[in-house]
């Protein structure tokens, strides 16, 4: 069983490292923080090396902050993009970034 999970992360990975930049980060989220985080976040957007991810409420963004680094190493290892820093953000501090 560890083979095949084994096999399957590298062709997600390789899959993800082929992907546009400003997507593989955003698509490698609900593989690096799980299903259960997955169900209640959802990754915006990357610029400047910042993956933005939507919380649900301030509980939420304060013990997903304990684990950004975690999250920061796995994100990085799918994709060939470098992901500097995550910013967790609430619904109501969502606006549209200006694109560079």
């Amino acid at each position: 069983m560890e083979h095949a999970r084994s096999g399957l992360q590298k062709i997600v990975a390789d899959t993800l490292r082929r992907a546009p930049a400003e997507e593989a980060a955003v698509l490698a989220w609900p593989l690096v923080c799980g299903t259960a985080v997955a169900d209640k976040t959802q990754a915006i957007d990357i610029n400047d090396g910042v993956l933005r991810v939507q919380v649900p409420d301030a509980a939420w963004r304060s013990q997903l902050l304990g684990l950004a680094p975690q999250y920061l190493a796995a994100v990085n290892q799918f994709t060939s993009h470098n992901v500097r820093r995550i910013n967790f953000v609430l619904p109501e501090e969502m606006r549209p970034r200006a694109q560079s």
